[in-house]
């Protein structure tokens, strides 16, 4: 990244206006983005363990208290842990009882044959697996008391606070009283780099009462929430390499983890090492104080090279350049003209969503559900999942931000393909939970899943139709072929009905259905359709003819399964609308609105979806189910139940202070809703294809919605 230091920010936005996306217009008056931005930057004036902010780039995060630093740690750690995470952060115990992935294995009849399937979960080795490798906290930082009554900072010492994340530059700035003490502090993140600069003004006397603690934990292989082991000093080391007047570098050892940490600061401080894993940095109060630390992956000691590293204000100004081109250039959505009692609330959920996705889903991994914030599920991500996170980036005119993920998944290959040789399907078969491995997680769900199956070849589409050129068809072809050939192979012709059919075994996106009852589900058909007829337009793009063989399945594939005239999640079960089936994410509506469906009788979906609209247990969903009836509802012309979706009173569509979208107290944070957010904004305000051709047709024409957007594409 080139590097440009604008000192008058002015001169920035009105450069920035005049060669970006901000001079979009489309029909009507540009939208002023920066007033856009400025009316819903989040404030916090108390202690909030609930809604800490984030700065980040998409490979790196870092998470704060009302410190501006990582101050109070321990009353965050039950509710959202303070921790600092990176896309190559990550961990794994030592294998010392030599399990294996045979010893978690259970064959599943499927037609005939003998398939094998990670699913036994009852044993040792399938934990192993499934805990390891697991995501890092890289660092604590935080302020603490040295001098007569050195310790960690009390809470009730903490006055006056106020904290503001600038959104539109990028920056924490937070402002308290300490024992009576202002002090101000700002925080960001550097757009291109690992590193997190932050800079303290107080008056505090020159006593030496100040200083910043770096502390180091072990990799923690908890199912929850943590991703520090400080119980374990003893396995693993952090030693100094070198160390001068105003830096320093540290190694760290994790096993066969490595990686380095470079501390630089500006001004009066001394560096001193108080344990094994933990470090003080001493500062004099009464000037202005400003330290950078950044994070280097290194195999191994000898590796470790001195990193070019920028200070404190260079980083400040890179991250003002970055987030204002942000901005300025892709979509925006201004609902301030609406006399609708909740668009103005929408349109606070829409800014924090694109803000908190370009900084935790737009990386070089797919992210994990709660992105950099904390671990989930060991910190690793659920490619089903890619889709709610990462696709709005194309709708919203920041392609580039979905590509940054995408060579993962040319990387991981041949461990996709040898999944499905050994499954005896063709072409690659992609995991369901994973690392940046590639290696499926055993579980008695996951490895039954299909939906993530056609992701990457909507993901292409997606891409080609913002760049129709050949290079993009060049460099994504052997993926969207290869992710063809093995849905086509996965697809079992079923005689007696003459049609092909869909598992099982097999659990759906509805993951309540067993997977050795579960036949047909109607968003796996349609997606399977629509995948498959994708792929043979690539090869006709590619001067190719089609696939017979993906012909024969696209014309065969069984209809999708209704009941007493509603559609079905599950083709051999009638029960969807029984109270026990109303739970979990309603993916029968999925086949008509995410996706475009293939010969869906409209009226029929629209009654299902009033019905589930009616019925459902909403309180037993997931956040991106909101957004997803919400595009059916458009597709079938009720946008008046697509606005209803996405502002339902509900837990589960619940957006905090800081944006995320709560779920539950194990998982206040959910990404999936945030980018499922984006994703339907855009279908509802550009359309899909086949929409009316009316200014956006998503949002009810009641007289209450006025809205203006710029820069969206629609969906497929």
């Amino acid at each position: 990244m080139i590097r440009i230091c604008f000192r008058n920010c002015t001169l920035l936005v009105l450069l920035l206006l005049s060669l970006t996306g901000c001079d979009i217009r489309e029909g009507g008056e540009t939208i002023d983005r920066y007033a856009l931005v400025q009316r819903h930057l989040p404030r916090l004036e108390r202690i909030s363990p609930l809604t800490p902010f984030t700065v980040g780039n998409g490979e790196f995060a870092f998470t704060v208290d009302v410190t501006g630093l990582q101050t109070l740690r321990h009353i965050h750690e039950p509710v959202i842990p303070l921790v600092t995470q990176s896309q190559w952060g990550w961990h794994t115990v030592p294998n010392h009882h030599g399990f294996t992935r045979e010893q978690t294995r259970s064959g599943y009849d499927t037609y005939g044959r003998d398939v094998s399937y990670e699913a036994d979960m009852e044993s040792e080795a399938a934990n192993y697996f499934r805990s390891n490798p697991h995501r890092l906290n890289l660092a604590n930082i935080g302020f603490v008391e040295t001098g007569r009554n050195p310790g960690p900072f009390d809470p009730g010492d903490l006055t006056e606070i106020d904290q503001k994340l600038d959104l539109w530059e990028g920056i924490i700035r937070s402002s308290f009283h300490w024992k009576g003490i202002p002090i101000q502090v700002e925080t960001a993140v550097d757009p291109s780099d690992d590193q997190v600069a932050v800079r303290v003004n107080s008056p505090v006397p020159d006593t030496g009462r100040l200083g910043i603690a770096f502390s180091f934990p072990y990799g923690s292989t908890e199912w929850g929430k943590s991703a520090s082991d400080w119980e374990q000093p003893d396995s693993h080391y952090t030693e100094i390499v070198w160390m001068d007047s105003s830096e320093v570098l540290l190694n760290r050892r994790l096993d066969s983890t490595r990686y380095a940490v470079r501390i630089a600061w500006e001004g009066h401080g001394r560096f001193i090492r108080e344990d094994e894993h933990r470090f003080i940095l001493k500062f004099s109060g009464g000037t202005p104080f400003g330290f950078t630390c950044s994070f280097h992956p290194v195999p191994d000691l000898e590796k470790i090279k001195t990193p070019v590293q920028s200070g404190p204000e260079e980083t400040f100004e890179n991250s003002r350049y970055h987030w204002m081109h942000f901005w300025c250039s892709g979509g925006a959505v201004d609902l301030s003209g609406s006399t609708h009692p909740g668009a103005n609330e929408l349109e606070r959920r829409i800014v924090l969503s694109q803000y908190l996705t370009a900084i935790q889903c737009a990386g070089s991994l797919p992210p994990q559900e709660t992105g950099l914030t904390f671990n989930s599920w060991f910190g690793k991500f659920h490619l089903e999942m890619h889709w709610w996170h990462a696709v709005q980036f194309a709708l919203w005119g920041r392609t580039g931000l979905l590509e940054r993920s995408m060579a993962w998944y040319d990387s991981i290959m041949p461990v996709a393909r040898a999944k499905a040789e050994f499954q005896g399907y063709e072409g690659v078969r992609w995991p369901k939970m994973t690392s940046p491995d590639g290696i499926d997680s055993p579980s008695s769900v996951g490895v039954f899943l299909i939906w993530q199956q056609p992701h990457p070849i909507y993901y292409a589409e997606l891409i080609y139709r913002q760049r129709p050129e050949q290079k993009v068809l060049e460099k994504y072809r052997e993926l969207v072929f290869e992710t063809a050939a093995f849905m086509a192979s996965y697809a079992v012709w079923d005689t007696a009905n003459s049609r092909f059919v869909l598992g099982p075994p097999l659990i759906p996106a509805q993951e309540i259905h067993p997977a050795v009852e579960t036949l047909n589900p109607p968003f796996e058909l349609a997606y399977w359709a629509w995948g498959l007829e994708t792929a043979q337009q690539w090869r006709e793009r590619a001067g190719m003819a089609r696939s017979e063989s993906w012909d024969h399945i696209i014309d065969h594939l069984a209809e999708y399964p209704s009941a007493n005239g509603y559609y079905q999640n599950v083709e051999n079960v009638d029960r969807t609308f029984r109270e026990e089936q109303r739970r979990d994410h309603p993916t029968l509506l999925g086949a008509y609105g995410m996706l475009p469906g293939r010969n869906v009788d409209t009226a029929m979906m629209r009654r299902t979806l009033e019905k589930v609209m009616d019925a459902w247990n909403w309180e037993r969903t997931w956040g991106w189910d909101f957004p997803l009836t919400a595009m059916t509802a458009a597709r079938v012309g009720r946008p008046d139940l697509a606005v209803e979706a996405l502002l339902m009173e509900s837990v589960k569509n619940s957006y905090l202070i800081n944006g995320h979208n709560y779920q539950s107290e194990r998982l206040p944070v959910y990404l999936p809703g945030n980018g499922g957010l984006l994703s339907a904004i855009a279908m509802m305000c550009a359309g899909w294809d086949g929409a009316p051709e009316i200014h956006t047709p998503g949002f009810p024409r009641d007289g209450r919605w006025v809205v203006r957007h710029e820069g969206l594409a629609p969906l497929p």
